[in-house]
């Protein structure tokens, strides 16, 4: 078992304060925006043993257990982190696994470099994602039905959105999302901008469930992306909910404190809120244009204290143990891969006392119990 040390991320729109919060560690003033704990190239963990990335690949089999290398290959499958948003994240979709292959094959062949700022696809994998909310969170998940987003376009009042209120009202509803969305990121940004201004004001003045497309516009004015952000579902997470995000589904983080476990994957396609490179035909490929109301999740306890997210993909598992004063000691020994990060308490896992945020790799079957009061998240694989 490996103690880790893991690296922050400062992007800009990380909150100054959460991550250091929960470390019980004074903030610096700059913004940390994501903890990574995991084997990806870009900021993998430490170890007594080296960076993760390099300890897997020095023995696999070893590290990971045979049967997650024959399902996922000799890598981590999961990046697991700490995620504080203190100003919204853009507005994006992943590609499923096949779009991810023919996209990364395609890109490859073209010869566009890796790094090149027009490039969609960084790897050949796709990019599920659970985000589970520590703090009050709030998002933008998933299309909600074109009506909806039509009531609430036509509320602001303003003359030059009723083409895309019109629009929203004809049948079918994925062609009229597809078409309202595709108008959107097409069309010139300058002559677009007075319209989301106009929109961003009413949106101020009227509060409410509007309140949230004022903040967006506030950090990206002028942004298309700010009405492409009215066709979605508004999702407020309390502690301890969670939100599965599939292949094709729009979402954006706005604020809050979440632990977010995804496929170990690089593939973002950007819809807005962003400087960003926007393939429109691409991402308009890849999304899928289908209104529903997000399924907000809760953890399933079983016999053993353990509570999972139920999701629909084996790259990665996350669950909980909450740990009461006195509790007897967990077995967590499992045949596959996993990081254990505290949240609360001092836990033990093994030998180490784990304080609030931070975390251990237990390679697959390493015997490991979990002991003391306080709440640990384990991610792993099913395999």
């Amino acid at each position: 078992m490996d103690r880790l040390v893991n690296t922050v991320r400062p992007y800009a729109w990380g909150s100054t304060t959460a991550i250091p919060a929960l470390l019980g560690i004074a903030p610096t003033g700059a913004p940390q925006a994501e903890m990574w704990m995991g084997a990806h190239p870009g900021a993998p963990s430490g170890t007594g043993r080296g960076p993760l990335n390099e300890v897997i690949d020095a023995d696999p089999v070893r590290e990971l257990g045979a049967p997650a290398v024959e399902k996922f290959g000799p890598r981590l499958p999961f990046l697991l982190k700490l995620l504080a948003a203190g100003s919204p994240l853009s507005l994006q979709v992943h590609p499923d696994l096949a779009q991810a292959r023919a996209g990364f094959a395609a890109e490859e062949a073209a010869g566009i470099p890796i790094d090149a700022p027009q490039r969609n696809y960084k790897d050949p994998h796709h990019k599920p994602e659970l985000i589970c909310a520590l703090t009050p969170f709030h998002g933008m998940c998933g299309f909600r039905p074109p009506t909806e987003a039509a009531d609430a376009l036509a509320a602001l009042g303003v003359d030059s959105l009723k083409p895309y209120v019109d629009l929203l009202h004809a049948h079918p509803e994925e062609a009229a999302l597809r078409e309202v969305l595709t108008a959107l990121l097409s069309a010139d940004r300058e002559e677009l901008a007075p319209t989301v201004t106009e929109a961003a004001t009413a949106a101020a003045r009227l509060g409410g469930a509007h309140a949230p497309y004022a903040v967006l516009a506030h950090h990206f004015p002028n942004d298309p992306g700010v009405l492409a952000a009215m066709l979605l579902n508004h999702v407020r997470l309390q502690p301890g909910e969670a939100l599965y995000l599939g292949a094709g589904v729009p979402h954006a983080y706005i604020d809050g404190l979440g632990i977010e476990i995804m496929a170990n994957s690089d593939n973002v396609l950007r819809c807005g809120l962003t400087p960003k490179h926007i393939d429109v035909p691409e991402l308009l490929a890849v999304t899928r244009f289908e209104p529903g109301e997000p399924a907000v999740l809760r953890p399933e306890a079983s016999p053993s204290g353990e509570e999972l997210y139920e999701i629909p993909i084996d790259e990665f598992r996350l669950s909980r143990f909450v740990r009461a004063e006195g509790a007897a000691p967990t077995d967590v020994t499992a045949g596959t891969p996993q990081i254990l990060l505290a949240v609360a308490g001092r836990p033990r896992a093994g030998d180490e006392t784990l304080a609030p945020g931070e975390s251990v790799f237990v390679p697959a079957g390493e015997e490991v119990a979990l002991s003391g009061p306080g709440t640990v998240f384990r991610a792993t694989v099913a395999a």
